[in-house]
């Protein structure tokens, strides 16, 4: 008999005397899983009205600005190019 050696000890799947083992999914996992995700959004804290509206005007704020500043740029090097060629 020949004796098989893995570099992970421990590890079984290749040698017949040591099948690979299946995991089977049980049905209690999955309502804990459940049970643990319905505990932690209760734990979460959603935004205000408030709060929501003034995040979506400052983001309406920040890409104005920079859509601005590019267009600037984008008309600045333009002409630069148009007037060297």
């Amino acid at each position: 008999m020949v004796e098989h050696w893995s570099p992970k000890p421990g590890a079984g799947g290749s040698s017949p005397s040591w099948p690979a083992i299946q995991k089977v999914i049980k049905m209690g996992k999955i309502s804990t899983f459940i049970a643990n995700a319905k505990a932690e959004l209760h734990k979460v804290i959603f935004p205000t009205k408030v709060q929501v509206r003034q995040a979506f005007i400052a983001v309406i704020l920040v890409v104005s600005v920079i859509s601005i500043f590019l267009a600037l740029v984008d008309l600045l090097m333009s002409s630069i190019v148009s007037s060297v060629l």
